[in-house]
């Protein structure tokens, strides 16, 4: 017997985690969307996977296209984070309209610039998983600013990495 639904995301609000952005381009339409379930998943070959809801807009285009890049959030992103959360509704390919820089790299994915990194991908695996599909991706180029900051999630609330970070240095 499974517990409920409520109950496992209040005791998931309690694990930390990285906000990224996921994005891919398919055809001449870009899609992304807001995610904090991504992990490694090998170091050889250089895997990672994200978890993405089948009703999110990007999860058919992540499919159709066969490549995706999970763009690693600094806390100058915040804005981002909400509108490709769907927190403002604007939705598609305009969700990249008058917010960030965008570049791409070897796949065509959109990187957002200013990002700690971004792992551009292509996509090996799909594994369905009750009301998600996991999305596993080789990474085939990335983009670090040793400068940058993550942004990380933890319960309910927007994080900054840097003042996680400064305060286990002063502990």
């Amino acid at each position: 017997m499974s517990i409920d639904a409520a109950a496992f995301k209040k005791g998931m609000r309690h694990l930390a985690a990285s906000v990224t952005l996921i994005t891919t381009r398919h055809r001449d339409l870009r899609g992304g969307l807001t995610a904090t379930a991504v992990c490694s998943v090998s170091a050889e070959p250089p895997q990672i996977l994200v978890c993405v809801n089948k009703t999110a807009s990007a999860h058919d285009p992540i499919a159709d296209a066969g490549f995706f890049c999970v763009n690693i959030l600094s806390p100058g992103h915040r804005k981002i984070a909400e509108r490709f959360a769907g927190m403002d509704g604007v939705e598609g390919d305009e969700r990249f309209h008058d917010m960030g820089e965008w570049s791409s790299l070897s796949t065509g994915a959109p990187v957002l610039k200013g990002c700690p990194v971004s792992f551009d991908c292509r996509l090996v695996t799909k594994v369905a998983a009750g009301t998600h599909t996991i999305y596993i991706g080789e990474i085939v180029d990335l983009v670090l600013d040793p400068a940058a900051h993550a942004l990380l999630y933890a319960d309910g609330n927007f994080v900054h990495g840097e003042l996680l970070k400064k305060a286990a240095q002063a502990a």
